[in-house]
């Protein structure tokens, strides 16, 4: 047990900001997550995630295909301090075929920053992930990206805000100039001055700033200037302002502008998470009761990634530390299991790099490698036995086959197929009519299928192809539902590996209609994402 001062693990808990970056693809979350950290001082200079002339790749894309596709494909944690603080930012995967990964994630923030694009606004994932924010009790901080591009006024951003997402939008700062004609921001805890940034080449570097007293004259010279002031005239009119309980109850969101590649408005982020977003706090148990973080240790597994070093070729599972102190060395116990779990190899995470970490405390991610045994969902704790709420599992909607093309890998091909499975890539389906060489793959989106293709290829050793399968909906069935099921054309039933579930495919929404008339006593249940 922790000899550890409760007093020292809350004063530690609420040194932590803990919080994820969401938003629709392609929108710079991963440039933002970047930008953040050449603010706190951890790199010298930020990556790019398309190939700009002199810059490197982001920190938080280290996978060989996020480089190559300039997506984000998996998550990523970084940990660092800046104001004598510890942050722990955790990078989101940036498309829609990968959101089981995005709101594994979320289970683990106390925060999330919601990125927008100035010229598009609300859009689909946005609008989902949100949801699950608002679900999980997540306050939600808003940052108006790419504002150095054209377009959408900053007032009917807001009102999209406020009319889409039911909450009210509260600027605290404020663009001078016009999307694509941007001037500088207004702060409006200093409203008597004006931001100006002045550009770095490519912006690797932090842009400079010039903070100018609001005169008659700067007015003259700053075009933007009188409309921007008149704007904020009219948020003073309405009491748009920032409200910390409004926000700590998910009411409100506050605004900010900028432009990450440029690096332009997010220091001012930075700060507002620093100063604004909450700290590591009591998590809620799977029955309904809480844990406060001065309680004995207990850890939430959220990830788990294979491979991160090709040197090591190692497993590291992610958790993020709900209660207690984490030491290194500690034995713990495997709350699915009740078997006891060694934690001699912790490390903490920036990107694909690690440094070994002996303490960490309440909202801390910690790598523990070589966790074969661990899934995400998974707890661990010391002393008390608590277990978290369960991960989300979705309705797959995409199916395909999947085969080594050598079968001199098959040994290879096996363990890359289950490690991928126990990470959360792809759900697996097994059959006795397919056998155990042909498993069929169960995806989100189709494009979960180029992960396992490539991973496959380059981490395991082994080359394959897919078979795309006919279906489009799955259903959960039982034993009785099989025997029907599997004397009909259109449907096929499978069992998924993870947890034993019959699931019936269908190659659509009319046979599976035409079934249910035909059978209405079969069992079939849609399946609902657990944990939102």
């Amino acid at each position: 047990m922790s000899r550890t001062p409760q007093a020292q693990i809350r004063r530690e808990a609420a040194r932590r900001r803990t919080f994820a970056v969401i938003s629709h693809p392609d929108a710079g979350k991963s440039t933002l997550t970047e930008a953040l950290a050449l603010h706190a001082h951890v790199i010298d200079e930020a990556g790019a995630v398309h190939g700009k002339t002199g810059r490197r790749g982001v920190t938080s894309d280290w996978m060989a295909m996020e480089r190559q596709r300039g997506i984000s494909v998996t998550s990523a944690a970084l940990q660092f301090e800046y104001r004598e603080l510890v942050l722990n930012l955790l990078d989101t995967p940036g498309h829609a075929d990968f959101s089981e990964d995005t709101y594994r994630v979320l289970s683990a923030v106390d925060c999330a920053v919601m990125l927008l694009d100035a010229a598009k606004g609300l859009e689909p994932q946005t609008l989902k992930l949100f949801d699950v924010c608002r679900h999980r009790h997540l306050p939600v901080i808003t940052f108006i990206n790419k504002w150095d591009r054209p377009g959408r006024e900053a007032l009917d951003l807001l009102d999209e805000i406020e009319q889409r997402l039911g909450i009210v939008p509260t600027p605290v700062t404020w663009p001078v100039g016009y999307a694509g004609g941007f001037q500088g921001l207004i702060d409006r805890r200093d409203p008597d001055r004006v931001v100006r940034f002045s550009r770095t080449a490519g912006g690797a570097t932090a842009a400079g700033e010039e903070h100018v007293r609001i005169t008659d004259e700067l007015a003259e010279e700053m075009s933007g200037l009188r409309p921007a002031l008149e704007e904020l005239e009219l948020l003073d009119g309405i009491g748009a302002h920032h409200d910390a309980g409004s926000f700590l109850a998910g009411a409100s969101t506050p605004v900010f502008f900028g432009a990450a590649v440029s690096n332009i408005g997010v220091r001012l982020l930075l700060d507002a998470i620093v100063d604004l977003a909450p700290s590591a706090s009591a998590r809620s148990t799977r029955d309904g009761g809480t844990v406060p973080v001065d309680a004995d240790f207990s850890g939430l597994v959220f990830k788990v990634q294979a491979n991160m070093d090709p040197a090591h070729r190692d497993r590291i599972a992610f958790v993020r530390v709900c209660s207690g102190v984490f030491e290194r060395g500690m034995v713990l116990t495997h709350t699915a299991t009740g078997r006891p779990f060694t934690t001699k190899y912790a490390h903490s995470m920036f990107g694909r790099e690690r440094t070994s970490v002996e303490l960490a405390y309440p909202g801390d991610i910690v790598g523990l490698v070589n966790a074969g045994a661990l899934i995400p969902g998974d707890t661990l704790t010391e002393g008390q036995q608590v277990e978290f709420p369960p991960m989300p599992v979705f309705a797959p909607e995409h199916f395909a086959t999947v085969r080594t093309t050598d079968l001199s890998r098959s040994k290879q091909f096996r363990r890359g197929v289950s490690q991928l499975e126990a990470e959360g890539v792809v759900q697996v389906l097994v059959s006795d009519r397919r056998g155990g060489q042909t498993p069929v793959l169960a995806a989100v989106g189709p494009m979960q299928f180029e992960v396992v293709l490539h991973r496959l290829q380059h981490e395991f050793g082994t080359p394959a192809v897919l078979d795309p399968l006919p279906y489009t909906v799955a259903r959960r069935t039982d034993r009785a539902g099989e025997e029907q099921l599997g004397r009909m054309r259109g449907v096929e039933v499978l069992t998924r590996t993870r947890d034993g579930e019959l699931l019936a495919l269908f190659i659509d929404e009319w046979r599976l209609g035409s079934i249910t008339r035909e059978l209405p006593d079969l069992m079939l249940e849609p399946l609902v994402a657990q944990g939102t």
